[in-house]
């Protein structure tokens, strides 16, 4: 049985994969210290439905299941309470969800911007060492972001590209050019991976993930008390919890200008499955492997459609309205990324279809009464 260390445990993926790793036998500890929930609070964003904290949802998995989740409560960025979570539980691997995760809040200010650097780079530092002084063989899953690539006008390999200039050949990291702070961090992050990799002949697993989407997994089903967030405003919600949010209070869909933007897709119960076939194919000893996780492409303009049919369902009327676009993107690209590594270790994924969309706008209904259409949009620009 291994031991699984899950740093981020409280949040949208991290919950759902600490209890569905739980559920397969392994021994998991938990880690967060709030500061998403801390952030949605100071900036009036709350999820639609209240999720219990780390420790309740835990002794409520714990009572619920056969298995039993411990948690440590504090800040990654101290690395006296680092050292005492590795000296406590040496982990066989550890998943590193635990940073400032929206690009938006990267964006709003000086302040937000220095937190998000401070965090998200100190934290996998922190981690980094930890694992170098408790135990080099440990495997480090880290969860990136397809954001990290950009947009290039060309195809998008798995995390690497063979070079051959003026008649030498060599093969690099593939060019990233982020777009956003956020994306930036990840990068960076990345980069220590990449560097403590050659020096240290660690063993990385670094998941470019594209935007995650759902709330149902055998786990999260066992009780509403265990559901993940569900953010839907424009700082720490996706485009799809925005527009499912906006379908059923009878706003029009907010396309972000032409609405050509593509990106790649995956749910929930994928994501997290990708983390098990990871877990149990581990990288070897120094060795930075990259999978691009994601299962479908979609533009924005496919997505709104695809939500706006699927409500037809349930009686509502949808519109569409493209709005000025807030961010710094092309909104109309080329955008072919290489991701066959997780197939081939054996992922099977899920389609998104209108029983997915429908199954997400039938337990919003449920909440309806719940939702702050002032928090949806808070007018946040790159500019």
């Amino acid at each position: 049985m291994k031991k699984v260390l899950v740093l981020g445990g409280d949040g949208y993926i991290g919950w759902p994969t600490a209890m569905y790793l739980s559920n397969q036998g392994y021994e998991v500890v938990v880690v967060d210290n709030y500061l998403r929930r801390n952030l949605m609070h100071d900036l009036g964003v709350k999820p639609l439905f209240s999720s219990f904290d780390l420790e309740q949802r835990v002794k409520i998995w714990n009572e619920l299941s056969s298995n039993t989740i411990r948690t440590f409560i504090g800040d990654l960025n101290e690395w006296d309470f680092v050292h005492n979570i590795f000296s406590n539980f040496l982990p066989d691997v550890v998943i590193h969800f635990a940073e400032q995760p929206s690009a938006p809040y990267s964006m709003l200010d000086r302040k937000s911007a220095s937190l998000t650097l401070r965090n998200n780079i100190l934290v996998t530092a922190n981690l980094i060492f930890a694992v170098n002084e408790f135990n080099p063989d440990a495997h480090i899953i880290k969860l990136g972001t397809m954001g990290e690539y950009g947009t290039p006008n060309i195809d998008i390999e798995e995390g690497w590209i063979d070079i051959h200039h003026k008649g030498r050949s060599d093969k690099f990291l593939f060019p990233r050019q982020a777009s956003s702070l956020y994306h930036t961090t990840k990068i960076m992050d990345t980069d220590l991976l990449w560097f403590y990799v050659r020096n240290w002949n660690l063993k990385v697993t670094d998941l470019m993930q594209g935007p995650v989407y759902g709330l149902f997994t055998h786990e999260t089903l066992i009780d509403d008390r265990l559901l993940p967030f569900f953010s839907y405003d424009e700082i720490f919600g996706t485009v799809i919890n925005r527009f499912i949010i906006q379908a059923v209070v009878g706003h029009p869909l907010t396309v972000y200008g032409k609405g050509g933007q593509t990106r790649g897709y995956i749910n929930i119960h994928d994501a997290i499955k990708c983390i098990e076939l990871t877990i149990k194919t581990p990288a070897e000893s120094g060795s930075l492997r990259i999978y691009n996780q994601f299962t479908e492409k979609f533009t924005v303009n496919t997505l709104a459609n695809m939500i706006r049919d699927a409500a037809v369902e349930f009686g509502l009327d949808v519109n569409i309205n493209n709005i000025t676009n807030p961010r710094s993107e092309q909104e109309d690209h080329y955008y072919n990324p290489v991701h066959t590594g997780l197939s081939e270790l054996g992922l099977q994924p899920t389609t998104f279809d209108s029983s997915v969309i429908q199954s997400l706008i039938a337990k919003v209904l449920h909440h309806k009464s719940d939702i702050n259409i002032e928090a949806i949009l808070k007018n946040i620009t790159w500019a």
